[in-house]
């Protein structure tokens, strides 16, 4: 009996823990972090460990290891502008997430899906889209890994999945900040001296924020002016912390760009907060037109909303 009891605990516990919802994270309004026009609420998992994905490890660190490689996959722009190459040399596999964005190459892109890639060594490649309109070079540029794209072009990109809407957002952010860029590119915007002098303070100000606090965080909600900006939720703390500064950069663009001092009330941000986390159904409705869930071996690992 006493077997049967565990055997059944067990299963609603893996359960449980396979999605992202209110049972397993909790929000916590009252230690919300605020620097100017950035309003940072901490997600924490309720579980044991938030051990949603073992062994994966973030493209950046595996870049920065060289455990990873990232190259085009030829230099045909009709066959190969929306394919990058990576080849994964670790031992563990790669999470790699759409509204990364990577600069150089025959063109700048940005990642479109979230995805994992193996550790087999070969080639395994990524669909991307162009994040700089007139430019696809003939000589090819040691391609980097750079941060997230802001909340406004992520959401474009994970709603729409369309080249040109995307390229629509991006002459609207340059249009509006007054930036001059030939080549019509993302990176125009946070390569801007005078934004990146701006960003360094509230990073500043946000990662000692997270250095003072404990592991358990998984996630967070954004709030600039009166609206919700975006949430990122991670079923791994480790996975979380991995891509916590270049996420971090994303946000931080979007409130310096196009934010105003936080003035949006906690009732409100609970409502949209329910949207997600109620339960499963309502969250695959939200993200459906204003998000995404990424899942893995039956496991939600990372889930956004805008």
């Amino acid at each position: 009996m006493k077997l049967f009891v565990t055997c059944i605990f067990t299963l609603i516990f893996n359960s449980l823990s396979a999605q992202l919802i209110y049972e397993t994270v909790g929000v916590e309004y009252d230690s919300a972090w605020e620097y100017k026009s950035l309003k940072l609420i901490p997600i924490r998992s309720k579980g044991p460990g938030g051990r949603g994905g073992p062994g994966f490890m973030s493209l950046k660190k595996a870049l920065q290891q060289g455990l990873a490689t990232i190259s085009e996959r030829g230099s045909a722009s009709t066959e190969n502008v929306h394919w990058l190459r990576i080849q994964n040399k670790s031992k563990n596999s790669l999470f790699v997430a759409s509204g990364q964005t990577i600069t150089g190459g025959r063109q700048d892109r940005m990642i479109t899906r979230d995805t994992v890639l193996t550790p087999n060594g070969g080639d395994q490649y990524i669909p991307v889209m162009c994040i700089e309109e007139n430019r696809w070079s003939e000589k090819e540029r040691k391609l980097i890994y750079s941060n997230y794209a802001n909340p406004r072009l992520r959401k474009v990109l994970d709603s729409s999945r369309n080249q040109v809407l995307v390229w629509k957002e991006i002459f609207a952010q340059l249009d509006s900040a007054d930036f001059r860029s030939s080549t019509f590119a993302y990176s125009a915007i946070p390569l801007n001296k005078e934004v990146q002098l701006k960003e360094k303070a509230y990073f500043d100000y946000f990662i000692d924020k997270f250095k003072r606090s404990d592991s358990s965080i998984t996630g967070f909600v954004c709030v600039s002016g009166d609206k919700v900006i975006g949430t990122d939720i991670f079923s791994d703390r480790a996975m979380f912390y991995d891509e916590l500064e270049p996420l971090l950069y994303g946000y931080i663009n979007e409130a310096v760009m196009n934010g105003a001092p936080p003035i949006m009330e906690r009732e409100e941000i609970i409502l949209f907060m329910d949207k997600i986390l109620t339960n499963e159904t309502l969250q695959e409705e939200y993200c459906r037109k204003n998000g995404k869930i990424f899942r893995a071996a039956g496991k939600v690992l990372h889930v956004t909303a805008y």
